[in-house]
C-alpha cells in the first residue's frame, strides 16, 4: 500500500520498500503529491545549492562545430577544455529534429511504463549488470539521497543491446550513440592534436573511447527543491561526457573562483561536452575535469541523456607517453579499472 500524505516516510525501511523494493523510484514519491520532502532526501547545508554563489552573467563557451578542423575552432575547443572543462557545441553532426527529439521521447516513454515493467531492470531483477534501472546510487547506505531515477545502459554490442535493452527505448538510444560517435571522434582528434598527439591509432582510440555507457535520467518535480539535489557535486570519471538535456535544464558547473557555480543553459539542439577524470589524467593535467551538480526542480519534470565515453575496464589510465617522452614530469600515477561514472 502506498503511504498517505500524513505518513511522509519517517521510517527509512518504509521508504526503501516503496522506492526500491516496489520499484516506484523518486517518480513514485513525486506522484504521491507529498507536501514535504522525505527527510532521507534532505541534504546537509553544505551540499545544497546556495543561490548567492551562482554567477549571474557567467557562461561556458559555445562552439560551432560546422568547421571543426579550422585552426581557430580547434583552438577554441582546446582552450575550453583547458580553462573550463565544459563547453556546448552547435552545428554538430548529430541530427537534431529527428534523433535528439526521439531520444527525449524514448526517455519519457520508458519512465511512463508501469512500475512492474521498469522493475524488471532493477539491480535485483535485471538479467545483466549492463542494464540497470535505479534511483540515487546506494539508497541503503547513503546519508542523504538524490532526487532522481535513471536507466543505465552499458554498450557491449548491438546483439546484446537488442537482447537486453528495453524495447521501448532501444532503437532510439542505439541510434543516438552511433550518430554521436562522429562528433566524439572529431572532438578527440582536436584535443589530441592540442597535446601534439597527431595520430590516433587503434590502440589510442581504444584507450580514449573503448567503451560507452548512456543513462536515461529522470528528475521528477520536487516538493522542496531547495533542500535536496538532483545530483550532488562530482566530476565524471570518463574521457568525455556528451550530454543531451531538455529545455528545462539543471546542471551547474563550478567556476574558476572556487565556490562560484555557473548555470549550463538548456538550448535546443546544443550538446554539452565535459572533460572527465580520465582525460585530465591522460593530458597530464592540461585538460580539466571540473565538478558539477544538478539542482532539483519544484515545478516540472526534467530528463537528461548523457553518454559517458571511457577506456575499456582493462586499460591502464595514465599520462600519455607522448607527453612525458621529452622529459615532462608526469603528475599522475597509472590507474586500472575506473569505476562507473556518476549520472548527470
Amino acid at each position: 500500500m502506498a503511504p498517505t500524505l500524513a505518513d511522509p516516510f519517517n521510517d527509512s525501511s518504509a521508504l526503501i520498500d516503496f522506492v526500491i523494493n516496489q520499484g516506484n523510484g523518486v517518480k513514485g514519491l513525486s506522484e504521491l503529491g507529498l507536501k514535504a520532502l522525505p527527510k532521507q532526501y534532505i541534504q546537509p547545508l553544505e551540499e545544497r545549492m546556495c543561490m548567492t554563489n551562482i554567477v549571474p552573467q557567467g557562461s561556458i563557451p559555445i562552439i560551432d562545430m560546422s568547421k571543426w578542423e579550422d585552426p581557430k575552432v580547434a583552438k577554441s575547443i582546446c582552450d575550453a577544455a583547458s580553462e573550463w572543462g565544459f563547453f556546448q557545441i552547435v552545428n554538430h553532426d548529430v541530427p537534431i529534429e529527428v534523433l535528439l527529439e526521439n531520444v527525449k521521447d524514448a526517455t519519457y516513454n520508458f519512465f511512463k511504463m508501469p512500475v512492474e515493467v521498469k522493475n524488471k531492470y532493477s539491480k535485483e531483477h535485471s538479467s545483466s549488470n549492463n542494464v540497470r534501472f535505479g534511483t540515487s546510487f546506494t539508497p541503503q547506505a547513503e546519508n542523504a539521497l538524490e532526487w532522481k531515477d535513471y536507466l543505465s545502459l552499458f554498450y557491449v554490442s548491438e546483439e546484446e543491446a537488442s537482447a537486453l535493452w528495453p524495447s521501448i527505448c532501444r532503437e532510439q538510444v542505439l541510434d543516438y550513440m552511433k550518430k554521436s560517435e562522429v562528433v566524439i571522434k572529431q572532438l578527440l582528434q582536436v584535443l589530441m592534436k592540442g597535446l601534439n598527439v597527431d595520430e590516433i591509432d587503434e590502440a589510442k582510440e581504444s584507450l580514449l573511447m573503448g567503451s560507452m555507457r548512456t543513462n536515461l535520467n529522470y528528475y521528477p518535480k520536487c516538493p522542496n527543491p531547495k533542500l535536496t539535489v538532483g545530483v550532488g557535486r562530482h566530476s565524471d570519471v570518463s574521457t568525455l561526457t556528451i550530454l543531451l538535456q531538455d529545455e528545462i535544464g539543471g546542471p551547474f558547473v563550478r567556476g574558476n573562483e572556487g565556490d562560484d557555480w555557473i548555470h549550463v543553459p538548456a538550448i535546443k539542439g546544443f550538446l554539452v561536452i565535459n572533460v572527465g577524470d580520465a582525460l585530465q589524467i591522460m593530458s597530464n593535467g592540461r585538460y580539466r575535469s571540473v565538478e558539477h551538480r544538478v539542482v532539483a526542480n519544484g515545478s516540472k519534470n526534467r530528463i537528461s541523456v548523457p553518454i559517458f565515453v571511457n577506456a575499456r575496464p582493462i586499460d591502464m589510465i595514465g599520462p600519455l607517453p607522448e607527453l612525458v617522452a621529452n622529459g615532462e614530469k608526469p603528475i599522475y600515477k597509472h590507474y586500472l579499472d575506473f569505476r562507473s561514472p556518476p549520472i548527470l
